[in-house]
């Protein structure tokens, strides 16, 4: 799929619910709950890694917009934010952008919504042996000592 670069593209334009000098927040086209909506920069990033501070406070900024518009224009009592890098994680367009979906008590637009069932390992999870986590803690230290 193509990055959601052009604002002048009608199909992007006519859902445009906000924007900024740096970001811009936009309606999914086909959303889990009704109000689900997209935030992105303006220019194409694929990953957060690739956002200037400047745009990340230009896409939080929209963010508390949004969220309070949702609030009171669809009487959210809650929200879920994520968003996908590369491939192998879900992304499948190769533009950054944070989704916002807002939620209510006993809604009825998310089917089969688990975060668990694709964000963790399968089946029941034990707590971590501490020396599996001290491994990982090393691991990662030593890393970015590297850096």
């Amino acid at each position: 799929m193509k990055p959601f670069f052009n604002l002048r593209d009608p199909e992007i334009a006519e859902r445009i619910v906000a924007k900024n000098a740096l970001a811009f927040a936009f309606v999914n086209q086909m959303p889990i709950v009704p109000g689900h909506t997209l935030i992105c920069p303006i220019r194409v990033a694929k990953t957060c890694e690739e956002l200037t501070a400047e745009e990340w406070m230009a896409i939080l900024d929209l963010k508390k917009i949004v969220c309070k518009s949702m609030f009171q224009a669809l009487g959210a009592e809650g929200f879920n934010f994520a968003w996908n890098e590369e491939e192998s994680a879900g992304q499948t367009v190769p533009h950054f952008h944070l989704h916002i979906l807002p939620r209510k008590n006993g809604d009825q637009g998310i089917y089969q919504y688990e975060p668990r069932s694709f964000l963790y390992r399968p089946g029941t999870r034990a707590i971590s042996p501490k020396e599996e986590l001290l491994e990982v803690v090393a691991l990662l230290r030593k890393a970015l000592s590297l850096n």
